[in-house]
C-alpha cells in the first residue's frame, strides 16, 4: 500500500465517472461531496472537484481537468479536523496531516511561485485541505471522515501497547467504567465535542489524553484538601470540647 498522498487517475466511464475503486477487496464508496476544492501544502487552492470517500482512502478529483486528481489512504491520514478559524486558514475547510515515507521533514518549495510548476513532488506534501463550497457540510465531512478513519486502525507492532487511539467506542467506554473506580481519565461519548481524530500514538491525541488525566487527578485533589479540611475542623471542635 502506497504511502503519502498520491496521484490518481483512474476513472470509470472512459476517465470521465467515478474513480475505479478495488472492490475485489471489499472497498466501498461511503460518501461524495461535490464542488469541494482541495489545497495541497502550502498552494492555492485547486478548481472545485468531487470528494469522493471510501471505507479505505479519500480521493479528490478535478471537474476540469480529468487527468487531475489526488488520494491518499486512510492509514497515511495521522490527523484530521475541523478548521474555522479565519486566522489559521481564510475558508472553512477539513484539514489533514499525512504521513509521508521520509524520516525528516524537508524544506518545501511550495511557496506562491509555486503554482506555476508543473510538476509537484507529492512525497513531500504533509497538509492538504478540503474546502467545500458549502460550509455547512463541514460536519458531515467530519463524521465520514471519523466513522472511516476507524475502519483502517493503525498496525500494532509487537510489544506495542493497545490503547494509543483517541476516539473510543461507546461499547469501550462501558467496560473502562465499569472495571472499578479507580479508572483515572474519561472520554465525552458525545460525538459533537469532538474537535479532532488522531489514529495512533500522535503529539494531539497524547497531549488531549495528558490533559484529560491532569484534570480529573486536580479534582481529586480539591476533594482531598477538603476532606482533610473537615477533618481538622471536627478535631478543633472536639478539643475545645
Amino acid at each position: 500500500m502506497a504511502v503519502g498522498l498520491r496521484h490518481f487517475t483512474a476513472r470509470a466511464g472512459n476517465g470521465s465517472g467515478e474513480p475505479i475503486l478495488d472492490t475485489d477487496n471489499g472497498e466501498e464508496l461511503v460518501h461524495v461531496q461535490p464542488s469541494v476544492s482541495v489545497a495541497v501544502g502550502d498552494r492555492a487552492p485547486e478548481s472545485p472537484g468531487t470528494l469522493y470517500i471510501t471505507t479505505r482512502q479519500v480521493i479528490w478529483l478535478s471537474e476540469l481537468d480529468r487527468e487531475k486528481g489526488y488520494a491518499v489512504y486512510f492509514l497515511s491520514l495521522s490527523l484530521h479536523a475541523v478548521s474555522r478559524d479565519p486566522e489559521a486558514y481564510p475558508s472553512p475547510c477539513i484539514y489533514t496531516q499525512i504521513e509521508t515515507e521520509a524520516d525528516e521533514v524537508e524544506d518545501e518549495s511550495e511557496d506562491s511561485d509555486s503554482e506555476c510548476s508543473e510538476v509537484l513532488d507529492l512525497s513531500k506534501i504533509r497538509e492538504m485541505r478540503f474546502i467545500p463550497s458549502d460550509a455547512n457540510q463541514l460536519d458531515t465531512l467530519f463524521q465520514v471522515f471519523c466513522e472511516c478513519a476507524e475502519l483502517n486502525p493503525e498496525p500494532i507492532e509487537e510489544g506495542e501497547e493497545e490503547g494509543h487511539n483517541w476516539i473510543f467506542s461507546a461499547d469501550q467506554l462501558e467496560d473502562e467504567a465499569g472495571a472499578g473506580d479507580d479508572v483515572e481519565w474519561h472520554f465525552s461519548q458525545n460525538p459533537t465535542n469532538t474537535i479532532g481524530h488522531s489514529n495512533g500514538h500522535h503529539d494531539l491525541a497524547s497531549s488531549v489524553l495528558e490533559l484529560q488525566i491532569n484534570d480529573q487527578r486536580f479534582e481529586d485533589a480539591e476533594e482531598m484538601e477538603q476532606d482533610s479540611d473537615t477533618g481538622h475542623h471536627h478535631q478543633s471542635q472536639h478539643l475545645q470540647d
